[in-house]
C-alpha cells in the first residue's frame, strides 16, 4: 500500500483577517497543500499564475483543510482571497523557488 499522506512541508497556513463562520464555530486559519496534478484538471495553469479569480476560487476547495465549500470561498474577504492566491501560486513553484518566495516573506 502506498503512502498518500501529505508531507508537512507541503502545507502552508493562511491566517484569515476575517474568520469564516461554520455553525457555532469560527475558522481563523486554513491550511492549503500543494495540489496534485489531477486536482488541476479544468484549471488553466496560466490563469492560476495570473491569480485569476475563477481559477483560484476553483482550486481553494480542492486543496484546503478543513475543506472549504464553494459558498465559503465565494464569501472570502478580498485580503484573505489574496493570501490564498499568493500561497497557492507559490505552492506550484519548484522547491528552490519556494524558498526564495519564503525569504521575501511573500508566502
Amino acid at each position: 500500500m502506498s503512502d498518500t499522506t501529505t508531507q508537512p512541508s507541503a502545507l502552508t497556513t493562511v491566517e484569515l483577517d476575517q474568520p469564516i463562520r461554520r455553525g457555532e464555530s469560527e475558522l481563523k486559519s486554513i491550511q492549503i497543500r500543494k495540489p496534485k496534478a489531477s486536482e488541476l484538471r479544468g484549471v488553466s495553469l496560466s490563469d492560476l499564475f495570473d491569480m485569476k479569480a475563477d481559477a483560484v476560487l476553483t482550486m481553494i476547495p480542492r486543496v484546503s483543510s478543513p475543506t472549504l465549500t464553494a459558498n465559503e470561498v465565494n464569501q472570502l474577504e478580498a485580503s484573505d482571497f489574496a493570501k490564498f492566491a499568493v500561497r497557492l501560486v507559490a505552492s506550484l513553484l519548484p522547491q528552490e523557488s519556494q524558498q526564495e518566495v519564503a525569504s521575501l516573506g511573500l508566502n
